[in-house]
């Protein structure tokens, strides 16, 4: 009997290693659509909670139809059509990690933590009976150990939040997590973001007892044991909604009279 090769076991480990990579590097490239296609699911099933019209017996597609994703200009807040970016394939994390669509943003402008900020952000234009009801914006901003994404559901005075949905996170499970806790994003319902003199107000706070009554109309409850959390959504908010994020586009729509104007 011919006596073994000493390196024949790890001849045949290598090609056994070797053949089990390029099973695995086939499968990721072969699942790639299928994953892109999940995501997009699931964010249009997010866009459907927070603007509160997701219905869990409705194929989303289906419900997704009465929701127009548009562009906008986040530096003018006009709408725009640029002929070689399609809304319904924008990748607007991409967007902003490129120097020709995209730049960095000073860190007294940053509060949100997000460091780049991209030239378009999608704005979804919600439709019923023909008429503009909501737009659902995407936001983002630090937590405390991670980048916090949601959409939050603004009715079409452009002033009262109709809901927000957290949808990608890292945050602590069961403190800083429960951003996505239904419970807690239901205290957003109503709540407005402007003042009478137009200015900002919306805030995330810790409860207080004897807080002003008159604020209230302007704050959410932070989460309890997670002020570090809730310090991160307070400023993404104080971000995306005042003059680097969606505030020209609030201009914009205003000076036209409105959604519907």
């Amino acid at each position: 009997m011919a006596e073994e090769h000493p390196l024949k076991p790890f001849y045949s480990v290598l090609v056994l290693a070797f053949a089990c990579s390029t099973l695995v590097a086939l499968a990721a490239v072969g699942l790639q659509p299928y994953q892109q296609a999940n995501r997009s699911l699931d964010q249009k099933k997010n866009i459907l909670v927070a603007a509160g019209l997701f219905q869990d017996e409705l194929p989303i597609s289906e419900q997704f139809k009465t929701i127009e994703p548009r562009l906008v200009e986040l530096a003018t807040g006009r709408f725009v059509d640029p002929p070689d970016i399609d809304p319904e394939t924008y990748d607007q994390r991409s967007a902003a990690l490129s120097d020709d669509t995209g730049r960095a943003l000073a860190r007294e402008n940053d509060p949100a933590g997000i460091r780049r900020l991209e030239d378009y952000s999608l704005v979804y234009l919600v439709r019923q009976d023909g008429a503009i009801s909501q737009v659902v914006l995407p936001v983002r901003g630090k937590g405390l150990w991670s980048t916090m994404y949601a959409y939050v559901a603004i009715e079409a005075d452009l002033n009262t939040i109709n809901g927000i949905s957290f949808y990608e996170h890292g945050e602590t499970p069961g403190l800083g997590g429960e951003v996505e806790n239904s419970r807690w994003q239901k205290l957003w319902q109503g709540k407005q973001l402007f003042d009478s003199d137009g200015a900002l107000a919306f805030t995330v706070r810790k409860p207080s007892p004897g807080s002003d009554p008159a604020t209230q109309h302007h704050q959410v409850d932070g989460l309890s044991g997670a002020t570090l959390t809730s310090d991160g959504v307070d400023r993404l908010m104080q971000f995306w909604f005042g003059e680097h994020g969606f505030k020209p586009f609030f201009e914009q729509v205003r000076e036209q009279g409105g959604f519907n104007g």
